[in-house]
């Protein structure tokens, strides 16, 4: 499994560096707004298609640096970036079309003796236990993961039922428990999908996931 890595923002140090410079002349005042739109070009760019900068957060930033000329342009260019990245951010997602990811979500297919999942712990856990149902309700197995660190962690199931016999291929829900310190602690369930086609908005991309739904870029866990 591939983790998803996160973005880096636009720090505070430069953001102070713009607001000071402002009052040293006219050249000096033009020189800081060319340096935070290349940056900010860069950062866009080069962003994770997958944690995208935050417009709202990019938007703030700016709103510091509104003492420097030309902030009317610079908030032009800004829709113009949010734009093509938007753009950028649906051929990214392109790329994806059949591939495995891994969504919030309870399902867990199994295929020829193999199922696969993931769990996602906000901290480390001294026990964890996986439960598998049927169709109907029926529980089919329970697993016991034991200890597992805070983060992603994977869900393997062979495919053998509590009887000892082998379970049927098709869909089955699950449910994860984990306790830290004998007290419950929070947990998020993790799907495995296939993505089957993506298709664009205002908002940005979002993804077909067949069974699981539609997903946004930001709802995905890890590429597989």
């Amino acid at each position: 499994m591939s983790q998803v890595q996160n973005s880096n923002p636009i720090t505070t140090s430069f953001l102070d560096s713009v607001k000071s410079s402002s009052n040293v002349g006219k050249k000096e005042e033009i020189d800081p707004q060319d340096r935070f739109l290349k940056l900010l070009v860069t950062q866009m760019k080069n962003q994770n298609p997958l944690k995208p900068l935050d417009n709202a957060e990019v938007t703030s930033q700016i709103a510091q640096i509104s003492t420097v000329t030309g902030i009317e342009k610079l908030n032009t260019t800004l829709q113009s970036l949010v734009t093509d990245s938007n753009s950028r951010r649906a051929v990214d997602a392109a790329t994806m079309i059949g591939r495995e990811v891994l969504v919030p979500g309870s399902i867990m297919k199994l295929e020829n003796g193999e199922g696969l999942a993931g769990v996602e712990l906000t901290e480390g856990a001294d026990k964890v236990t996986v439960t598998i149902k049927d169709s109907v309700g029926v529980k089919v197995r329970e697993i016991d993961l034991g200890a597992q660190p805070a983060g992603i962690n994977p869900i393997i199931w062979n495919g053998e039922a509590e009887s000892g016999t082998v379970a049927a291929n098709g869909n089955y829900k699950f449910t994860v428990s984990a306790w830290r310190d004998g007290q419950e602690i929070n947990v998020k369930s993790l799907a495995v999908g296939k993505v089957e086609s993506v298709s664009t908005s205002d908002k940005g991309p979002t993804l077909d996931v067949g069974e699981l739904g539609h997903v946004n870029l930001s709802d995905i866990k890890q590429i597989l």
